[in-house]
């Protein structure tokens, strides 16, 4: 079973706002956002799990990929313990915007979701994960 710390690489086709749980209102502008998670059971199970929009809403990215402007367009994983999901967060938080509060409930992170402008960085780092959805 495949474990590990993933990138979700969301397109946002639109300026939304989005109620995220507790955080509350959230503005998201038009553009590309990169994800930092983990799954430390079943990683393509929890990678899988994001595409769909028939699910309880628990994590703060369930409350954007619900949203109809949100779409992922790619995604990345690497094999590594939970405590890699942060420092893959601080890497990406280098070459993006983050948005303060999101997905970092469990840890001292800023952020584990950010705004940016292209995903080579992930892309050279992390291998790609091919799904049928």
């Amino acid at each position: 079973m495949l474990t590990g710390v993933y990138a979700l690489i969301i397109e946002l086709d639109t300026d939304v706002s989005v109620k995220v749980g507790a955080l509350g209102k959230i503005a998201f502008k038009k553009g590309l956002y990169a994800y930092v998670g983990s799954a430390q059971a079943n990683l393509l199970h929890r990678i899988k799990r994001h595409f769909s929009r028939e699910k309880r809403l628990f994590w703060h990215i369930d409350y954007l990929l619900n949203n109809s402007a949100a779409r992922i367009v790619k995604v990345f994983y690497k094999q590594a313990d939970k405590s890699e999901e942060c420092i893959l967060a601080k890497l990406t938080s280098e070459i993006g915007e983050p948005i303060e509060g999101f997905g970092c409930s469990d840890c001292r992170c800023k952020s584990h979701l950010f705004r940016i402008d292209n995903y080579r960085l992930l892309e050279e780092t992390m291998q790609t994960v091919h799904l049928e959805t």
